[in-house]
């Protein structure tokens, strides 16, 4: 192995080389474009499911069908530019959760990877399906209670794991005062305990890292530490190929140390954000009125919380960033420019494959 060669991330018979998970991000991030150019790669690109349809146009009954419909596009575009991996993320809060698993195991994915909350019963939507289950964890408690629940009810273990440290962007695993107040556990320690549990399972589930992950010294890092691989999701923001808004990228490159903050999402979860003068009014219990036609969360009672998260993060995909937060990971500031993806993974290649063999660039 050169000091440019990092080991292939295996999911059963997948090999993903560089061993990089494209993190999936809603709504209306991560799509076909960037998902497709990072199977390009040779890493595995994600599409994130949450509301991919303009269900804002479709309102009431015909939210899961638009929302299918979308998903169902965006998987074909997908496959049309790459023969690489391909996976998806799906939220376990979503009230069309089952809906889209299902959708994506039927268009073949090669991934399913699930969180905002437990998916406990994922392999109910894949049956027969050949796509690996690949759920999102911030404890190993979290992690034991899954595989015990598969293993009873369905006679599986997942595939791999995410290990997703509180340094994420989006939502978080963790309370809102330890997310806020620095107090959730550091990712290195989590990925240590869940390592012990996922490495007793017969045959051990390999561990991916993220939450923070943002340059080619951190895969190293996690790397040593016994993770297969890496998720990372804010990196690929300022990329050509990133399907958001060009005004959505900018917010990043914008942005300072100190603009980076915790919010109360709907979601009933914790959320890492950019700041902005629509977070301001958020954090001062200001309320935004919307009409709620098609209650696209489980945890959401749109009769009693401030504001519409679909509607913000629809309006943040398209620019209205007046309107709107941007989902970041903790390290976002650090990022200075808008590189193609094939430049950015040359360089987390070169990066980590320098310190894993003791030439650090």
């Amino acid at each position: 192995m050169t000091n440019t060669e990092l080991p292939s991330l295996k999911i059963g018979d997948l090999d993903i080389n560089p061993p990089i998970i494209q993190g999936g991000m809603g709504v209306r991030v991560s799509r076909a474009g960037l998902a497709a150019a990072v199977a390009n790669e040779g890493c595995a690109g994600v599409i994130a499911t949450v509301g991919l349809g303009r269900f804002e146009d479709h309102p009431g009954s015909r939210y899961r069908q638009v929302n299918g419909e979308g998903l169902r596009n965006e998987i074909r575009k997908a496959r049309s530019m790459t023969e690489g991996i391909l996976g998806v993320n799906v939220m376990v809060a979503l009230t069309d959760y089952d809906n889209l698993a299902s959708i994506a195991a039927e268009a073949g994915v090669d991934l399913i990877i699930a969180g905002a909350g437990l998916p406990l019963d994922l392999p109910r939507f894949v049956a027969g399906k050949p796509t690996k289950l690949v759920p999102i964890v911030s404890s190993a408690r979290a992690f034991s209670i899954i595989c015990r629940k598969w293993q009873r009810v369905y006679n599986r273990a997942p595939d791999a794991v995410v290990v997703e440290g509180v340094k994420a962007g989006g939502h978080l695993g963790f309370s809102y005062d330890e997310a806020a107040n620095g107090t959730a556990p550091a990712l290195d320690a989590i990925l240590t305990e869940v390592l012990e549990v996922a490495n007793a399972c017969q045959p051990p589930v390999p561990v991916i890292a993220a939450g923070g992950i943002f340059d080619g010294a951190d895969i190293a890092r996690v790397l040593r530490l016994g993770a297969a691989g890496v998720q990372m999701a804010t990196r690929f923001v300022c990329t050509h190929e990133c399907d958001v808004h060009p005004l959505f990228k900018q917010a990043y490159l914008n942005a300072r140390e100190g603009d980076i903050t915790i919010i109360r999402s709907p979601v009933g979860l914790p959320g890492r954000v950019l700041n902005s003068p629509f977070v301001e009014r958020v954090k001062r219990g200001e309320t935004i009125p919307f009409k709620c036609s098609y209650r696209c969360l489980k945890t959401c009672d749109p009769h009693t919380v401030p504001y519409c998260i679909a509607k913000v993060l629809v309006n943040a995909a398209e620019g209205n960033m007046d309107q709107a937060f941007a989902f970041s990971g903790e390290n976002s500031y650090r990022i200075d420019r808008i590189v193609s993806v094939k430049e950015l993974i040359a360089e987390l290649v070169e990066q980590a494959g320098a310190h894993l063999h003791g030439d650090p660039v």
